[in-house]
Protein backbone atom coordinates (compact mmCIF):
# COMPACT_ATOMS: atom_id res chain seq x y z
CA UNK A 1 0.00 0.00 0.00
CA UNK A 2 2.77 2.61 0.64
CA UNK A 3 4.36 1.63 -2.68
CA UNK A 4 1.38 2.97 -4.32
CA UNK A 5 0.92 5.67 -2.00
CA UNK A 6 4.56 6.34 -3.17
CA UNK A 7 3.50 5.75 -6.97
CA UNK A 8 0.87 7.96 -7.25
CA UNK A 9 2.73 10.68 -5.69
CA UNK A 10 5.63 10.71 -8.01
CA UNK A 11 2.69 10.52 -11.13
CA UNK A 12 1.64 13.44 -9.62
CA UNK A 13 4.70 15.09 -9.03
CA UNK A 14 5.51 14.38 -12.84
CA UNK A 15 2.12 15.34 -14.13
CA UNK A 16 2.76 18.64 -11.70
CA UNK A 17 6.88 19.46 -13.20
CA UNK A 18 5.33 18.44 -16.78
CA UNK A 19 2.36 21.37 -16.64
CA UNK A 20 4.74 24.15 -14.86
CA UNK A 21 7.61 22.85 -17.51
CA UNK A 22 4.88 23.24 -20.32
CA UNK A 23 3.55 26.23 -18.76
CA UNK A 24 6.70 28.00 -19.12
CA UNK A 25 6.94 26.66 -22.48
CA UNK A 26 4.06 28.31 -23.54
CA UNK A 27 3.23 30.91 -21.15
CA UNK A 28 3.62 34.95 -21.65
CA UNK A 29 7.47 35.84 -22.30
CA UNK A 30 8.92 38.50 -20.18
CA UNK A 31 8.92 41.30 -23.35
CA UNK A 32 6.87 44.41 -22.27
CA UNK A 33 7.30 45.91 -25.94
CA UNK A 34 8.33 44.64 -29.32
CA UNK A 35 12.30 43.71 -29.68
CA UNK A 36 14.93 42.76 -32.04
CA UNK A 37 16.94 40.30 -32.13
CA UNK A 38 19.65 39.38 -34.92
CA UNK A 39 20.49 36.00 -34.81
CA UNK A 40 24.30 35.87 -36.64
CA UNK A 41 24.77 33.41 -39.67
CA UNK A 42 25.74 29.60 -38.69
CA UNK A 43 24.41 30.38 -34.92
CA UNK A 44 23.69 27.52 -32.96
CA UNK A 45 20.56 27.16 -30.67
CA UNK A 46 22.95 28.12 -27.58
CA UNK A 47 24.31 31.56 -29.38
CA UNK A 48 20.49 32.22 -30.21
CA UNK A 49 19.26 31.99 -26.93
CA UNK A 50 22.24 34.07 -25.79
CA UNK A 51 21.09 36.72 -27.88
CA UNK A 52 17.11 36.24 -27.17
CA UNK A 53 17.94 36.49 -23.46
CA UNK A 54 20.34 39.57 -23.98
CA UNK A 55 17.24 41.33 -25.70
CA UNK A 56 15.12 40.38 -23.24
CA UNK A 57 12.75 38.14 -25.29
CA UNK A 58 13.24 35.04 -22.91
CA UNK A 59 13.92 35.34 -18.83
CA UNK A 60 16.96 32.59 -19.27
CA UNK A 61 18.76 30.78 -22.08
CA UNK A 62 19.77 27.88 -20.51
CA UNK A 63 15.94 27.34 -19.64
CA UNK A 64 15.48 28.68 -23.05
CA UNK A 65 17.88 25.61 -24.65
CA UNK A 66 16.43 23.08 -22.39
CA UNK A 67 12.73 23.58 -23.15
CA UNK A 68 13.21 23.68 -26.94
CA UNK A 69 15.08 20.07 -26.67
CA UNK A 70 11.98 18.53 -24.39
CA UNK A 71 9.43 20.62 -26.26
CA UNK A 72 10.41 21.69 -29.61
CA UNK A 73 10.08 20.31 -32.94
CA UNK A 74 13.95 20.03 -33.59
CA UNK A 75 14.33 21.63 -36.52
CA UNK A 76 17.17 24.34 -37.30
CA UNK A 77 17.13 27.88 -36.36
CA UNK A 78 17.39 30.55 -39.53
CA UNK A 79 19.84 33.45 -39.03
CA UNK A 80 18.13 36.78 -39.66
CA UNK A 81 16.56 39.66 -37.75
CA UNK A 82 14.02 38.92 -36.00
CA UNK A 83 11.04 41.12 -34.67
CA UNK A 84 9.98 39.49 -31.03
CA UNK A 85 6.41 40.16 -30.39
CA UNK A 86 5.16 41.59 -26.84
CA UNK A 87 4.65 38.78 -24.39
CA UNK A 88 5.51 36.23 -26.80
CA UNK A 89 6.19 32.66 -25.22
CA UNK A 90 9.58 30.94 -25.58
CA UNK A 91 7.61 28.57 -27.86
CA UNK A 92 6.15 31.13 -30.05
CA UNK A 93 9.97 32.50 -30.41
CA UNK A 94 11.73 29.06 -31.52
CA UNK A 95 8.64 29.06 -34.01
CA UNK A 96 10.10 32.78 -35.49
CA UNK A 97 13.53 30.87 -35.25
CA UNK A 98 12.57 28.04 -37.16
CA UNK A 99 10.64 29.00 -39.59
CA UNK A 100 12.47 31.98 -40.25
CA UNK A 101 9.61 34.61 -40.24
CA UNK A 102 13.00 37.19 -40.59
CA UNK A 103 11.42 41.08 -39.88
CA UNK A 104 11.13 42.80 -43.56
CA UNK A 105 12.43 46.20 -43.94
CA UNK A 106 11.48 48.42 -46.69
CA UNK A 107 12.38 51.09 -49.05
CA UNK A 108 9.23 53.15 -50.67
CA UNK A 109 10.06 54.44 -54.02
CA UNK A 110 6.76 56.01 -55.09
CA UNK A 111 5.92 56.42 -59.09
CA UNK A 112 7.72 59.63 -60.42
CA UNK A 113 10.17 60.22 -57.96
CA UNK A 114 13.79 61.28 -59.05
CA UNK A 115 17.17 58.99 -58.69
CA UNK A 116 18.22 61.59 -56.21
CA UNK A 117 15.39 61.25 -54.12
CA UNK A 118 15.72 57.45 -54.07
CA UNK A 119 19.38 57.97 -53.25
CA UNK A 120 18.07 60.02 -50.17
CA UNK A 121 15.84 56.89 -48.97
CA UNK A 122 18.15 54.21 -49.49
CA UNK A 123 21.27 55.83 -47.67
CA UNK A 124 19.07 56.86 -44.55
CA UNK A 125 17.23 53.27 -44.56
CA UNK A 126 18.10 52.01 -41.41
CA UNK A 127 20.17 47.89 -41.53
CA UNK A 128 21.30 48.26 -45.05
CA UNK A 129 25.84 48.49 -45.23
CA UNK A 130 27.97 50.41 -47.32
CA UNK A 131 27.22 53.63 -50.20
CA UNK A 132 25.80 53.42 -53.32
CA UNK A 133 26.07 56.21 -56.03
CA UNK A 134 22.84 58.08 -57.28
CA UNK A 135 21.32 55.51 -59.34
CA UNK A 136 20.80 56.63 -63.44
CA UNK A 137 17.85 58.46 -63.93
CA UNK A 138 14.63 56.04 -65.25
CA UNK A 139 16.94 52.96 -63.97
CA UNK A 140 14.54 52.44 -60.79
CA UNK A 141 11.12 50.81 -61.22
CA UNK A 142 8.55 52.07 -58.08
CA UNK A 143 8.24 50.00 -55.86
CA UNK A 144 8.60 48.94 -52.33
CA UNK A 145 11.48 46.59 -51.22
CA UNK A 146 12.39 44.36 -49.03
CA UNK A 147 15.36 44.35 -47.20
CA UNK A 148 17.31 42.51 -44.28
CA UNK A 149 19.64 44.36 -41.84
CA UNK A 150 23.21 43.53 -43.27
CA UNK A 151 21.95 43.67 -46.90
CA UNK A 152 24.57 46.14 -49.23
CA UNK A 153 23.06 49.77 -50.53
CA UNK A 154 24.34 48.45 -54.03
CA UNK A 155 22.40 45.15 -53.74
CA UNK A 156 19.17 46.80 -52.82
CA UNK A 157 19.72 49.49 -55.96
CA UNK A 158 20.19 46.49 -58.34
CA UNK A 159 17.19 44.51 -57.47
CA UNK A 160 15.57 47.96 -57.83
CA UNK A 161 17.21 48.12 -61.52
CA UNK A 162 16.76 44.71 -62.38
CA UNK A 163 13.08 45.10 -61.41
CA UNK A 164 12.59 48.27 -64.19
CA UNK A 165 15.13 45.94 -66.85
CA UNK A 166 12.72 42.84 -66.32
CA UNK A 167 9.10 45.03 -66.35
CA UNK A 168 10.40 47.17 -69.53
CA UNK A 169 11.49 44.32 -71.58
CA UNK A 170 8.10 42.64 -70.72
CA UNK A 171 5.72 46.18 -71.07
CA UNK A 172 7.95 46.74 -74.60
CA UNK A 173 7.44 42.93 -76.12
CA UNK A 174 3.69 43.89 -76.35
CA UNK A 175 3.72 47.53 -77.23
CA UNK A 176 1.27 48.92 -79.60
CA UNK A 177 2.17 49.25 -83.33
CA UNK A 178 3.42 52.30 -84.75
CA UNK A 179 3.76 54.34 -81.74
CA UNK A 180 6.19 57.26 -81.24
CA UNK A 181 9.30 56.11 -79.82
CA UNK A 182 11.36 53.52 -81.50
CA UNK A 183 13.69 52.02 -77.94
CA UNK A 184 12.50 50.91 -74.95
CA UNK A 185 14.90 54.02 -73.69
CA UNK A 186 13.05 56.38 -75.67
CA UNK A 187 9.68 54.97 -73.89
CA UNK A 188 11.49 55.66 -70.55
CA UNK A 189 12.55 59.29 -71.37
CA UNK A 190 8.43 60.29 -72.55
CA UNK A 191 7.41 58.04 -69.67
CA UNK A 192 9.24 60.16 -67.12
CA UNK A 193 7.39 63.44 -68.51
CA UNK A 194 3.57 61.36 -68.94
CA UNK A 195 4.73 60.87 -65.27
CA UNK A 196 5.42 64.18 -64.04
CA UNK A 197 2.67 65.39 -66.10
CA UNK A 198 -0.32 63.70 -64.63
CA UNK A 199 -1.33 61.98 -61.61
CA UNK A 200 -4.63 61.08 -62.97
CA UNK A 201 -4.50 57.48 -63.39
CA UNK A 202 -7.09 57.79 -66.25
CA UNK A 203 -5.60 60.50 -68.09
CA UNK A 204 -2.40 58.65 -68.82
CA UNK A 205 -2.81 57.66 -71.85
CA UNK A 206 -4.32 60.62 -73.40
CA UNK A 207 -1.27 62.60 -72.01
CA UNK A 208 1.19 60.10 -73.91
CA UNK A 209 -0.77 60.41 -77.19
CA UNK A 210 -0.82 64.12 -76.81
CA UNK A 211 3.21 63.95 -76.38
CA UNK A 212 3.47 61.43 -79.24
CA UNK A 213 1.31 63.11 -81.59
CA UNK A 214 3.39 65.81 -81.02
CA UNK A 215 6.63 64.40 -81.30
CA UNK A 216 5.20 63.04 -85.02
CA UNK A 217 4.65 66.82 -86.12
CA UNK A 218 8.19 68.10 -84.93
CA UNK A 219 5.95 70.29 -82.56
CA UNK A 220 7.83 71.24 -79.25
CA UNK A 221 6.77 68.77 -76.13
CA UNK A 222 6.77 71.98 -73.83
CA UNK A 223 6.60 70.20 -70.47
CA UNK A 224 6.79 72.06 -67.85
CA UNK A 225 8.84 69.70 -65.70
CA UNK A 226 11.45 69.19 -68.03
CA UNK A 227 12.50 73.10 -67.76
CA UNK A 228 12.31 72.53 -63.90
CA UNK A 229 14.42 68.91 -63.85
CA UNK A 230 18.18 70.70 -64.93
CA UNK A 231 17.65 72.96 -62.21
CA UNK A 232 16.83 70.99 -59.75
CA UNK A 233 17.41 66.75 -60.89
CA UNK A 234 13.37 66.61 -59.98
CA UNK A 235 13.79 68.16 -56.56
CA UNK A 236 10.33 70.28 -56.06
CA UNK A 237 10.92 73.93 -57.79
CA UNK A 238 9.54 75.93 -54.80
CA UNK A 239 8.61 79.00 -57.54
CA UNK A 240 7.47 79.46 -60.55
CA UNK A 241 9.32 78.93 -63.39
CA UNK A 242 11.24 82.07 -64.73
CA UNK A 243 11.02 83.41 -68.36
CA UNK A 244 14.58 83.21 -68.87
CA UNK A 245 14.56 79.23 -67.44
CA UNK A 246 11.86 78.62 -70.51
CA UNK A 247 14.30 79.49 -73.48
CA UNK A 248 17.67 77.65 -71.53
CA UNK A 249 18.87 75.62 -74.16
CA UNK A 250 20.05 72.89 -72.19
CA UNK A 251 18.99 69.06 -73.41
CA UNK A 252 15.94 69.17 -71.35
CA UNK A 253 13.74 71.99 -71.69
CA UNK A 254 11.06 70.52 -74.51
CA UNK A 255 10.18 74.50 -74.75
CA UNK A 256 13.76 74.96 -76.32
CA UNK A 257 14.06 72.28 -78.55
CA UNK A 258 11.76 69.92 -80.08
CA UNK A 259 12.15 66.51 -79.72
CA UNK A 260 12.58 64.44 -76.62
CA UNK A 261 15.27 65.22 -73.98
CA UNK A 262 18.21 63.98 -73.58
CA UNK A 263 17.57 61.51 -70.85
CA UNK A 264 14.33 60.82 -68.21
CA UNK A 265 13.56 63.34 -65.88
CA UNK A 266 12.12 60.86 -62.79
CA UNK A 267 11.65 57.30 -62.57
CA UNK A 268 8.43 56.68 -64.61
CA UNK A 269 5.87 54.21 -62.64
CA UNK A 270 4.11 50.84 -64.73
CA UNK A 271 1.51 52.71 -65.46
CA UNK A 272 3.07 55.21 -67.02
CA UNK A 273 5.17 53.19 -68.94
CA UNK A 274 2.45 51.11 -70.39
CA UNK A 275 0.60 54.17 -71.33
CA UNK A 276 3.49 55.08 -73.20
CA UNK A 277 3.59 51.88 -75.19
CA UNK A 278 -0.31 51.80 -75.27
CA UNK A 279 -1.19 55.55 -75.65
CA UNK A 280 -5.04 56.09 -76.25
CA UNK A 281 -6.46 56.96 -79.65
CA UNK A 282 -6.48 60.69 -79.49
CA UNK A 283 -5.60 63.68 -82.29
CA UNK A 284 -5.37 65.78 -78.98
CA UNK A 285 -2.56 68.61 -79.17
CA UNK A 286 -2.81 70.28 -76.13
CA UNK A 287 -3.98 70.25 -72.30
CA UNK A 288 -3.97 72.83 -69.40
CA UNK A 289 -5.50 72.34 -65.99
CA UNK A 290 -8.84 71.75 -65.41
CA UNK A 291 -9.05 73.19 -61.61
CA UNK A 292 -10.13 69.39 -59.94
CA UNK A 293 -6.68 67.88 -60.48
CA UNK A 294 -7.12 66.98 -64.13
CA UNK A 295 -6.88 68.46 -67.77
CA UNK A 296 -8.52 69.11 -70.57
CA UNK A 297 -7.26 68.58 -73.89
CA UNK A 298 -7.88 69.65 -76.93
CA UNK A 299 -7.23 68.79 -80.41
CA UNK A 300 -6.65 72.61 -81.94
CA UNK A 301 -4.82 75.75 -81.05
CA UNK A 302 -8.13 77.64 -80.55
CA UNK A 303 -10.16 74.83 -78.70
CA UNK A 304 -6.91 75.13 -76.36
CA UNK A 305 -7.14 78.73 -75.79
CA UNK A 306 -10.42 78.38 -74.70
CA UNK A 307 -9.67 75.82 -72.33
CA UNK A 308 -6.62 78.38 -71.18
CA UNK A 309 -9.01 81.62 -71.00
CA UNK A 310 -11.25 78.98 -68.62
CA UNK A 311 -7.96 78.07 -66.42
CA UNK A 312 -7.32 81.32 -65.97
CA UNK A 313 -10.61 82.94 -64.61
CA UNK A 314 -10.58 79.70 -62.15
CA UNK A 315 -7.76 81.19 -60.96
CA UNK A 316 -8.47 84.40 -60.71
CA UNK A 317 -11.25 83.40 -59.02
CA UNK A 318 -9.20 81.49 -56.26
CA UNK A 319 -6.97 84.47 -55.72
CA UNK A 320 -4.16 82.93 -57.62
CA UNK A 321 -3.55 85.32 -60.32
Amino acid sequence: MRKLGCLVLLIALVAIGALVATNMWAGTGPAARPVSVVVPEGASLGRAATELEQAGAIRSASRFRLLARVFGGGGSIKAGEYEIPAGASQKDVLALLEEGKVRQRLVAVPEGYPSVSVHDAVMRADGLTGTVAVPREGSILPDSYAYQRGDTRAQLVARMQKAMSDYLAAAWAKRKPNIAVSTPEQAIVLASIVEKETGKPAERRTVAAVYGNRLRMGMPLQADPTVIYPITKGRPLGRRILRSELHAKNGYNTYASPGLPVGPIANPGRASIDAVLNPADSQALYFVADGTGGHVFANTLPEHNANVAKWYAIRRSRGEM
